[in-house]
């Protein structure tokens, strides 16, 4: 006796059942159906090898990186604003 007897797991499927209805078990199947397609899928196309990419040719005149660091320069004061009246 215990958790994997199969009576246990028969009434659990009945609970299940009538909890959430065939319509939504069978959606859910369907949607894990699908997600198990995508990730095999997904595990092919990992395996192939990558296309070789063609090297780019140096330009005339030197760039400037394009991930450089910009910094804005700034300096923080002091506001004394006047007590509103109301």
């Amino acid at each position: 006796m215990g958790i994997f007897d199969w009576k246990h797991w028969v009434v659990i499927l009945i609970v299940v059942v009538l909890v959430f209805g065939t319509k939504k078990l069978k959606g859910l199947g369907g949607d894990v159906g699908e997600a198990i397609k995508g990730f095999r899928k997904a595990m092919n196309d990992d395996e192939k090898p990558a296309e070789p990419v063609a090297p780019v040719p140096p330009t005339a005149a030197p760039q400037a990186p394009l991930n450089q660091p910009h910094t804005i320069d700034a300096h923080a004061q002091k506001v004394d604003e006047p007590a509103r009246k109301d």
